[in-house]
Protein backbone atom coordinates (compact mmCIF):
# COMPACT_ATOMS: atom_id res chain seq x y z
CA UNK A 1 0.00 0.00 0.00
CA UNK A 2 2.47 2.66 1.25
CA UNK A 3 4.55 2.17 -2.68
CA UNK A 4 1.46 2.08 -4.02
CA UNK A 5 0.32 5.58 -2.18
CA UNK A 6 3.92 6.63 -3.71
CA UNK A 7 3.24 5.89 -7.57
CA UNK A 8 -0.21 7.82 -7.36
CA UNK A 9 1.25 10.92 -5.86
CA UNK A 10 4.29 10.92 -8.41
CA UNK A 11 1.69 10.45 -11.09
CA UNK A 12 -0.43 12.99 -9.85
CA UNK A 13 2.45 15.66 -9.70
CA UNK A 14 4.40 14.43 -12.82
CA UNK A 15 7.59 13.78 -10.51
CA UNK A 16 10.48 10.58 -10.02
CA UNK A 17 11.63 9.72 -6.84
CA UNK A 18 14.14 7.01 -6.70
CA UNK A 19 14.05 7.07 -3.00
CA UNK A 20 11.25 4.69 -2.06
CA UNK A 21 8.80 5.75 1.19
CA UNK A 22 8.62 1.94 2.04
CA UNK A 23 12.43 1.03 2.69
CA UNK A 24 12.67 3.84 4.93
CA UNK A 25 9.79 2.60 7.20
CA UNK A 26 11.07 1.99 10.90
CA UNK A 27 9.86 -0.30 13.86
CA UNK A 28 8.89 1.31 17.04
CA UNK A 29 11.88 0.69 18.75
CA UNK A 30 13.85 2.55 16.22
CA UNK A 31 11.57 5.60 15.58
CA UNK A 32 12.04 6.29 19.81
CA UNK A 33 15.88 6.27 19.38
CA UNK A 34 15.80 8.49 16.53
CA UNK A 35 13.45 10.39 18.56
CA UNK A 36 9.69 9.88 17.76
CA UNK A 37 7.34 11.79 19.74
CA UNK A 38 4.85 8.20 19.96
CA UNK A 39 1.84 10.74 19.64
CA UNK A 40 1.25 9.84 16.26
CA UNK A 41 0.37 6.94 14.00
CA UNK A 42 2.67 8.35 11.62
CA UNK A 43 5.98 9.89 11.72
CA UNK A 44 8.73 11.47 9.50
CA UNK A 45 11.65 11.55 11.10
CA UNK A 46 14.52 13.98 9.79
CA UNK A 47 18.27 14.51 10.59
CA UNK A 48 21.11 15.80 8.80
CA UNK A 49 23.79 13.61 7.79
CA UNK A 50 27.47 13.26 8.28
CA UNK A 51 28.50 15.84 4.84
CA UNK A 52 26.62 19.07 4.55
CA UNK A 53 23.37 19.27 3.17
CA UNK A 54 22.83 15.78 3.07
CA UNK A 55 19.59 14.24 5.27
CA UNK A 56 18.96 11.06 6.49
CA UNK A 57 15.32 9.89 6.49
CA UNK A 58 13.26 7.60 8.41
CA UNK A 59 9.09 7.14 8.29
CA UNK A 60 7.46 5.84 11.38
CA UNK A 61 4.42 3.93 10.58
CA UNK A 62 2.54 2.36 13.88
CA UNK A 63 2.36 -1.44 13.98
CA UNK A 64 -1.63 -0.51 14.89
CA UNK A 65 -2.25 1.68 11.72
CA UNK A 66 -0.34 -1.13 9.48
CA UNK A 67 -2.67 -3.98 10.88
CA UNK A 68 -5.61 -1.74 10.52
CA UNK A 69 -4.77 -1.51 6.62
CA UNK A 70 -3.85 -5.09 6.46
CA UNK A 71 -6.66 -6.83 4.70
CA UNK A 72 -6.76 -3.80 2.65
CA UNK A 73 -3.67 -4.55 0.52
CA UNK A 74 -4.82 -6.86 -2.26
CA UNK A 75 -7.73 -5.51 -3.10
CA UNK A 76 -9.08 -1.89 -4.82
CA UNK A 77 -8.32 1.19 -2.95
CA UNK A 78 -11.87 1.99 -3.30
CA UNK A 79 -12.75 -0.87 -0.53
CA UNK A 80 -10.17 0.96 1.59
CA UNK A 81 -11.73 4.12 0.96
CA UNK A 82 -14.94 2.92 2.04
CA UNK A 83 -13.68 0.98 5.21
CA UNK A 84 -11.52 3.38 6.79
CA UNK A 85 -10.91 6.59 5.19
CA UNK A 86 -9.13 8.06 8.37
CA UNK A 87 -6.73 5.15 8.28
CA UNK A 88 -5.79 5.86 4.36
CA UNK A 89 -5.02 9.21 5.00
CA UNK A 90 -2.71 8.84 7.90
CA UNK A 91 -0.77 5.88 5.55
CA UNK A 92 -1.15 8.91 2.63
CA UNK A 93 0.30 11.54 5.15
CA UNK A 94 3.67 9.82 6.10
CA UNK A 95 4.36 9.24 2.41
CA UNK A 96 3.41 12.59 1.14
CA UNK A 97 5.79 13.99 4.15
CA UNK A 98 8.20 11.86 3.05
CA UNK A 99 8.33 12.26 -0.52
CA UNK A 100 8.16 16.12 -0.42
CA UNK A 101 10.92 16.28 1.82
CA UNK A 102 12.89 14.09 -0.41
CA UNK A 103 11.52 16.15 -3.48
CA UNK A 104 12.73 19.38 -1.86
CA UNK A 105 15.69 17.90 -0.96
CA UNK A 106 16.51 17.18 -4.07
CA UNK A 107 16.26 21.03 -5.57
CA UNK A 108 18.48 22.06 -2.87
CA UNK A 109 15.30 23.62 -1.12
CA UNK A 110 14.92 23.99 2.59
CA UNK A 111 10.57 24.25 3.63
CA UNK A 112 8.60 24.71 6.75
CA UNK A 113 6.80 22.53 8.77
CA UNK A 114 3.49 24.37 7.73
CA UNK A 115 4.24 23.84 4.01
CA UNK A 116 4.86 20.21 4.59
CA UNK A 117 1.55 20.13 6.62
CA UNK A 118 -0.30 22.03 3.84
CA UNK A 119 0.74 19.82 1.18
CA UNK A 120 0.01 16.53 2.50
CA UNK A 121 -3.56 17.92 3.69
CA UNK A 122 -3.69 18.67 -0.35
CA UNK A 123 -2.18 15.05 -1.20
CA UNK A 124 -4.67 13.24 1.19
CA UNK A 125 -7.73 15.17 -0.74
CA UNK A 126 -6.09 14.71 -3.92
CA UNK A 127 -5.08 10.80 -3.81
CA UNK A 128 -8.31 9.95 -2.61
CA UNK A 129 -10.18 12.07 -5.33
CA UNK A 130 -8.89 10.90 -7.70
CA UNK A 131 -9.33 7.01 -7.12
CA UNK A 132 -13.08 7.91 -7.61
CA UNK A 133 -13.03 9.97 -10.55
CA UNK A 134 -15.70 9.56 -13.21
CA UNK A 135 -19.85 9.35 -12.45
CA UNK A 136 -20.01 10.94 -9.35
CA UNK A 137 -17.13 12.46 -8.28
CA UNK A 138 -18.64 15.73 -7.36
CA UNK A 139 -20.43 14.30 -4.45
CA UNK A 140 -17.15 12.19 -3.81
CA UNK A 141 -15.77 15.49 -3.62
CA UNK A 142 -18.26 17.06 -1.90
CA UNK A 143 -18.18 14.74 1.29
CA UNK A 144 -14.17 14.39 1.43
CA UNK A 145 -14.52 18.29 1.82
CA UNK A 146 -16.27 17.78 4.39
CA UNK A 147 -14.57 14.46 6.33
CA UNK A 148 -11.09 15.72 5.98
CA UNK A 149 -11.44 19.79 6.58
CA UNK A 150 -14.38 20.99 8.55
CA UNK A 151 -14.95 17.17 10.57
CA UNK A 152 -11.48 17.38 12.26
CA UNK A 153 -9.66 17.28 15.59
CA UNK A 154 -6.50 17.76 17.12
CA UNK A 155 -5.24 16.04 20.23
CA UNK A 156 -4.94 17.53 23.52
CA UNK A 157 -1.74 17.25 23.94
CA UNK A 158 -0.34 19.93 21.24
CA UNK A 159 1.38 22.70 22.18
CA UNK A 160 0.11 25.86 21.09
CA UNK A 161 2.23 26.24 18.70
CA UNK A 162 1.45 23.07 16.75
CA UNK A 163 -2.06 22.97 17.26
CA UNK A 164 -1.77 26.48 15.13
CA UNK A 165 0.40 25.12 12.06
CA UNK A 166 -2.06 21.93 11.40
CA UNK A 167 -5.55 24.60 12.31
CA UNK A 168 -3.57 26.88 9.72
CA UNK A 169 -2.55 24.02 7.39
CA UNK A 170 -5.97 22.96 7.36
CA UNK A 171 -7.22 26.31 6.51
CA UNK A 172 -4.85 27.02 3.80
CA UNK A 173 -5.55 23.39 2.24
CA UNK A 174 -9.37 23.66 2.52
CA UNK A 175 -9.06 26.91 0.66
CA UNK A 176 -6.86 25.60 -2.20
CA UNK A 177 -8.73 22.36 -2.60
CA UNK A 178 -12.25 24.33 -2.28
CA UNK A 179 -11.03 26.50 -5.54
CA UNK A 180 -10.26 23.46 -7.08
CA UNK A 181 -13.71 22.47 -7.43
CA UNK A 182 -15.10 23.88 -10.47
CA UNK A 183 -12.52 21.41 -12.24
CA UNK A 184 -14.12 18.93 -10.77
CA UNK A 185 -17.49 19.97 -10.78
CA UNK A 186 -17.35 20.03 -15.17
CA UNK A 187 -14.58 16.65 -15.20
CA UNK A 188 -11.83 18.89 -16.14
CA UNK A 189 -9.09 16.31 -15.30
CA UNK A 190 -6.34 17.98 -17.65
CA UNK A 191 -6.62 21.51 -15.41
CA UNK A 192 -7.03 19.97 -11.89
CA UNK A 193 -3.81 17.96 -12.51
CA UNK A 194 -1.82 21.28 -14.00
CA UNK A 195 -3.00 23.51 -11.09
CA UNK A 196 -1.78 20.66 -8.69
CA UNK A 197 1.07 20.08 -10.14
CA UNK A 198 1.91 23.97 -10.36
CA UNK A 199 1.35 24.50 -6.55
CA UNK A 200 3.13 21.45 -5.79
CA UNK A 201 6.63 23.02 -7.10
CA UNK A 202 6.21 26.32 -5.78
CA UNK A 203 8.27 26.28 -2.70
CA UNK A 204 7.88 28.20 0.84
CA UNK A 205 6.38 31.28 1.29
CA UNK A 206 5.10 31.68 -2.29
CA UNK A 207 3.13 27.97 -1.98
CA UNK A 208 1.41 29.18 1.20
CA UNK A 209 -0.11 32.25 -0.75
CA UNK A 210 -0.93 30.40 -3.59
CA UNK A 211 -3.16 28.40 -1.13
CA UNK A 212 -4.53 31.01 0.41
CA UNK A 213 -5.61 33.00 -2.89
CA UNK A 214 -8.61 33.02 -3.47
CA UNK A 215 -8.61 32.68 -7.32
Amino acid sequence: MISRIQDHLEAIYGITCAARAETFVVDTEAAVQLGATGRAEEELLVAEGEEQGDLELALYLSPALLDRLKPYEAGPVGYLLDGDLDGYCQLAEGVSHFLYVAHTASHGRALSLLELEAQAEVDKFAVCLLHRWGEGVKAWSDELLHRLFERVSYRSRLSSQERWRYEEANRLSRTFCTRLMGHVAGRRLDRLLSELRYAYRLGAEAKLRHFSSGT
